[in-house]
């Protein structure tokens, strides 16, 4: 299993500055957004449209520097980078990172830390939906929420999960190879 270097520290930390700036970018969306579906009785769909962006740094770290807490590490510090520069829910980023790292480790971590192909993508989007899920469940009143719309936020929270956590993680980490910007490996 490999080990964190200097390198990879480097590394999870640039990933992180980058996505926590895209974290705190997308606050001011969140709220047009929910202020738009709010007519519609559909504004805690806000959160679920956005929630993959939000949790892309962890499967991101993961999928790149494929070390056992590169998920974890990458979406925590993501979530400090936007709290420091002035997001509207303060400390609780921070709460948020570590649930939404934990989600998208989980993915990596039932495959060993050994695969890292499409199976491993959707198994942390499919962890992060479950765990981030969970925990809006209780702190978000999901609960309160009737089964056909808690259903239907699941799904939309899955899928966005999937494109920014699965299929635009593929995608940018077949471009920094192309690049050579990452070490040889094996395909994914």
């Amino acid at each position: 299993m490999a080990r964190w270097h200097v390198k990879e520290i480097i590394l999870v930390t640039i990933l992180a500055i980058f996505m926590g700036v895209i974290f705190w970018v997308t606050g001011p969306l969140y709220t047009l957004l929910g202020a738009a579906l709010a007519p519609l009785g559909l504004q805690p769909m806000a959160n679920d449209l956005l929630l993959g962006l939000w949790c892309m740094a962890g499967p991101l770290a993961g999928f790149i520097i494929r070390i056992p807490g590169a998920a974890t590490l990458g979406e925590f510090l993501g979530s400090v980078v936007e709290m420091f520069l002035g997001n509207m829910w303060g400390a609780t980023t921070l709460i948020s990172g570590i649930v939404q790292g934990i989600g998208s480790e989980l993915g990596f971590a039932f495959t060993g830390y050994k695969h890292y192909n499409w199976l491993t993508l959707v198994l942390s989007a499919l962890t992060t939906t479950l765990v981030t899920f969970g925990w809006d469940f209780f702190r978000n009143g999901y609960n309160k929420y009737q089964l056909g719309f808690m259903l239907l936020l699941l799904m939309t929270r899955f899928i966005s999960v999937f494109i920014f956590g699965g299929v635009l993680t593929k995608l940018i980490t077949n471009l920094l190879n192309r690049a050579h910007i990452l070490a040889p490996r094996a395909k994914a």
